[in-house]
């Protein structure tokens, strides 16, 4: 094996090594990486992957699972965008869609109206306390739920994401039975 080769080989090892490492260690340390696969007594100390690198890594991956998790909603002649969780539920959510949902008002806090198919609970406590601009699930009747006011912990809620700022309001506007058409953005 030539010189060349097995500097680029090592090179290679300690990269991976590194990028783990920094990973690992958070933004803005300084690590260095070891090749172990030196003899004892020779290992070799290289300056580990930049952090510059690792974070634009990280937040391609967090921007990537955020595009991906992004909705519309059309309410009439008004459309509202949501971010949700990575959740099973919500993954579930996503593989429906697009889908056209008769929802009605609920307690005047909530338009509700019935998925297709339920989503999955995995993950999910036995219910949650949503707050003012949230999109929810409601399992037990499998409902979609739009959080426009002050909707107290329930057994059954999951909260999926988050509408825009704003929207909550321009749906607490929309008085009666509405039909949402939900899609993917």
């Amino acid at each position: 094996m030539s010189v060349a080769s097995l500097s680029r080989r090592t090179h290679g090892a300690v990269a991976a090594f590194g990028l783990t490492t920094v990973l690992a260690a958070g933004c803005g340390s300084a690590v260095e990486a070891v090749d172990v696969r030196e003899a004892p007594g020779r290992a070799q100390t290289v300056p580990a992957a930049t952090t510059r690198h690792t974070t634009s890594v990280s937040a391609q991956s967090t921007d990537l699972v955020e595009d991906q998790m992004k909705i519309v909603i059309t309410l009439g002649e008004k459309r509202f965008g949501a971010v949700l969780t990575d959740s099973a539920a919500s993954r579930d959510l996503l593989r429906q869609l697009p889908v056209t949902v008769d929802m009605v008002d609920h307690g005047g806090v909530e338009k509700t109206g019935p998925l297709p198919s339920s989503l999955s609970l995995d993950g999910q406590p036995e219910g949650a306390d949503p707050e003012v601009g949230d999109v929810g699930y409601y399992a037990p009747g499998n409902d979609l739920v739009l959080y426009y006011g002050d909707q107290s912990y329930y057994p059954g809620i999951v909260v999926l994401g988050r509408l825009d700022s704003g929207a909550a309001a321009e749906i607490a506007d929309q008085r009666g039975p509405v039909t949402a058409i939900v899609e993917a953005r």
